[in-house]
């Protein structure tokens, strides 16, 4: 799919990259000794990038949305990004533990299941964004907004 604004391409950018790498921590983790700098990605992913990246959609995005009338996009999608950061605070202990080459064979089960959940639920989340919330960022922002938001999140 291609986007009209520049928000709307660099979260797509971003959606995609992040996309690849869960699919790479997936089939890793589905081993028994997960690579220690896949998941310092997947934890440098998770503490940056999804933070800015859903930080800057609820405080400059989603306002914007829930004003021109999609309320209940905006309702849905922002209970979904509190979802994926109760599994990220979650993981990130099993991650670093396991970078470190310190879990047991139960942790790892539960590093397995926890790194599916996240998997499920960002795969799911960045589909709706890019079906729903993206074609309406297009529609709603104008050339001067949308410039603006793409100077500010490419500065945050």
């Amino acid at each position: 799919m291609t986007f009209a604004r520049q928000v709307s391409r660099a979260l797509d950018e971003e959606h995609r990259t992040t996309l690849a790498l869960l699919g790479r921590v997936e089939s890793a983790c589905t081993r028994s000794a997960p690579d220690p700098a896949l998941l310092a990605a997947l934890m440098h992913q998770l503490e940056t990038e999804v933070t800015r990246h859903f930080d800057f959609e609820e405080q400059a995005l989603f306002p914007r949305l829930a004003e021109a009338g999609d309320a209940d996009v905006v309702a849905l999608l922002a209970d979904e990004h509190a979802a994926i950061r109760m599994v990220a605070d979650e993981l990130a202990p099993l991650a670093r533990a396991a970078a470190a080459g310190e879990l047991d064979a139960g942790a790892h089960a539960q590093l397995r299941r926890t790194v599916t959940e996240l998997v499920e639920r960002q795969v799911a989340h960045i589909q709706k964004e890019t079906m729903a919330l993206l074609p309406m960022l297009d529609d709603l922002l104008d050339d001067d907004t949308d410039r603006e938001l793409a100077f500010a999140y490419s500065a945050a």
